[in-house]
């Protein structure tokens, strides 16, 4: 393989840094000077290259270089027939989990570099962070053919100071040629573009979704010397998605260069084709749903007012139907059971979309997957479409519900079938799943009638990514309803082909594909030790100013452990284990005579002095952490469990034994 000069110069230049940092000249001449002197025989009077190379390699100097040579790439755990080799990061990252990768020479890459932004001027007054001062941070989470990236956070600033670089490898899965060079006429034919996504993150660590944007990166096919820089302004989110937030400066090149170039008439005759493409489906199936809304409404006048819900806008304002929000999704070696899927999204932050100005009215927007993984939170239409999609690819039959709860407060939640006809309901923010027996209203007075257990008030139609469903029983209420969708006289359904035309896989680009998930960066030991001594101190210092001692006890605080584990283990399996043997340890661990109190709580984010602020709002936790008397002897502890996306769930568990003085 032939690299350009440039290339072949920078190359150079890392490789003798990195000699220079190891400092491997002044170690070869140390074991040059050894050799002669030790193992050179009196009458070889030559040593050859061959023989210095071997005694370098027996002082293990070769291994260490090798050893400090690496690429670092984002983890994947994505499952992969073919198993292709990863694509590369070559920036520095902080992750503690870093994977070394080969670049293969046989595959074509898109070398993207983002070259700094400019005029965030939402940032124009920031003042310059001072050296270990915490700052607000940007981040660029970038998504491409199955292979997502995230750049180094840069403080955040009128001109941000992006300089990162991601390798993402181009070729086409889907015709089984992964392992081909793939030629600028095959590269033009595939229409995903690069979805990038910048996310803040404040002093707390709270993060917004600042924008989302979709590169068209095709256009460095008709470049010259395959190499192009393109200025991407950047426009805001929900109610400010046609306000400028910024501009980025970006590089795109061909790696390997291309042999022949395409004409830029090709490139856009190609875009434009598509274009015209995806709107005359968009258009034909906004015909069609218009058609099928005025035949739902003859049904029955009082539908007008039913949650029946077609379209939604994303993050970027665009309208487009609620199936193409939802596709199978598999977790690969991440997630094991449909139950643990639901854990994982109950886990992920709620947060309704912001709306600027009061009045209590509700933001619509329904974000795109990534998006709402890098952000870490979102509201229940979010996590509904993302838990859906995970039992979808589990092989359930899983469709979104959407209606309201109590109050007549819009939501959305998820629904399966079982093949013995079973409906069971899962609440995606909270991983509460219900058995749905539905009351017949025409059954005699006294026959009794199942009490729904499920906060589900009314709904007006569900679907996934190849239905939908209009409910068009007299009577939307939940606790009524039969969901047999099948029967016309109960379920108005749409038209599977003309979803097919706009849901992927038969949409175009118009319609972002889904990322697949990334493992956990977060280290559950390291975290649970350093929350648990973050409480520790907050503890000690919240009772000294009570004018109280602190003692703790360290064995009372190990034994607490047990009950952490059988509560999150009960919170993703609904069985809960091993309650005997804790309740046996805790009488153990507590004398005769003496008192024990315990109070657990369950957190999904890491900060231990908002958590510590929050368990003080219960008075049953304030009455441990304040507790007052006799041999008093103060327990904390911390369990961190990791699920995918550095999602976690943080038990809690404060406790305290005392000499009882009546």
């Amino acid at each position: 393989m032939s690299l350009p000069p440039e290339k072949a110069s920078e190359l150079k230049q890392i490789i003798h840094q990195q000699l220079l940092k190891m400092d491997v000249h002044g170690r070869i001449r140390e074991v040059l000077a050894e050799t002669i002197r030790e193992e050179l025989a009196p009458e070889h009077q030559q040593l050859s290259t061959e023989d210095l190379i071997k005694a370098l390699r027996q002082r293990g100097i070769i291994d260490d270089v090798m050893k400090e040579l690496k690429f670092v790439t984002d983890v994947n755990e994505k499952e992969r027939t073919s198993a292709p080799k990863p694509s590369t990061h070559f920036v520095d990252r902080e992750p503690p989990v870093l994977k070394k990768t080969n670049i293969d020479p046989t595959r074509r890459y898109l070398y993207l570099q983002v070259l700094g932004g400019k005029a965030f001027l939402e940032h124009l007054q920031e003042p310059e962070p001072l050296p270990g001062q915490i700052c607000s941070t940007f981040t660029l989470c970038l998504h491409f053919r199955n292979q997502r990236f995230r750049s180094k956070p840069v403080p955040c600033a009128c001109e941000p100071d992006f300089h990162d670089g991601f390798l993402l490898e181009v070729h086409k899965e889907s015709l089984g040629d992964g392992s081909k060079m793939v030629d600028a006429t095959t590269m033009l034919s595939i229409c995903d573009p690069v979805h990038m996504v910048l996310i803040k993150t404040d002093t707390f660590g709270e993060t917004t979704l600042v924008a989302s944007y979709f590169l068209e990166w095709r256009s460095v096919l008709a470049a010259e010397n395959g190499i192009t820089n393109i200025a991407v302004e950047l426009l805001g989110v929900g109610t400010e998605s046609s306000v400028s937030v910024g501009v980025l400066n970006i590089r795109l090149e061909m790696y390997p260069q291309l042999n022949k170039m395409l004409s830029s008439e090709i490139t856009s005759t190609q875009f434009t084709l598509e274009r015209q493409k995806t709107a005359e489906k968009e258009r034909l199936f906004l015909v069609y749903a218009k058609q099928w809304w005025r035949e739902y409404l003859q049904i029955r006048p009082t539908h007008n007012v039913r949650l029946v819900k077609i379209f939604a806008q994303d993050e970027n304002g665009v309208n487009r139907p609620v199936c193409s929000f939802v596709r199978p999704l598999r977790a690969g070696r991440l997630l094991d059971t449909p139950r643990q899927a639901a854990r994982f999204v109950s886990v992920l932050g709620y947060e309704r979309a912001p709306v600027i100005g009061g009045g209590g009215g509700k933001q619509e927007q329904w974000c795109t997957l990534l998006a709402f993984l890098c952000r870490n939170k979102g509201d229940c239409e979010d996590h509904s479409n993302l838990l859906c999609s995970l039992l979808l690819g589990f092989g359930l039959e899983a469709f979104v519900c959407v209606g309201t709860k109590a109050k007549g407060v819009p939501h959305t939640w998820v629904m399966t079938c079982g093949t013995d006809g079973t409906i069971t309901f899962w609440e995606s923010l909270t991983g509460h799943r219900y058995i749905h027996r539905p009351v017949n209203p025409d059954d005699p007075p006294l026959v009794e009638q199942p009490k729904p257990l499920y906060p589900y008030r009314t709904i007006g139609c569900v679907f996934n990514h190849q239905n939908f469903f209009g409910n068009c029983q007299p009577s939307d209420a939940v606790d009524v309803c039969v969901f047999d969708l099948h029967n016309e006289s109960k379920w108005k359904p749409m038209s599977g082909e003309a979803i097919k035309s706009v849901c992927p896989p038969g949409a175009t680009s118009s319609v972002p594909p889904f990322p697949p998930l990334c493992a956990s960066a977060i280290d559950a030991a390291v975290t649970s030790n350093e929350v648990e001594l973050q409480l520790r101190i907050l503890v000690s210092e919240h009772r000294k100013d009570l004018g109280l001692s602190t003692v703790w006890d360290d064995q009372l605080s190990y034994v607490l452990s047990p009950a952490l584990a059988a509560y999150e283990l009960e919170r993703t399996t609904g069985v809960s284990a091993g309650n005997e043997e804790f309740q046996d340890a805790i009488r153990r661990a507590v004398p005769d005579g003496h008192t024990f109190k315990g109070f657990p709580i369950h957190f999904v984010h890491r900060n231990g002095r908002r958590a510590f602020a929050t368990c003080l709002r219960s008075p049953f936790c304030e009455e441990i952490i304040c507790c007052r008397g006799d041999q008093v002897r103060l327990a904390v502890r911390v369990r961190v469990f990791t699920y995918p996306e550095s999602a976690c769930a943080v038990w809690i568990m404060f406790a305290c034994k005392y000499r009882s003085v009546l």
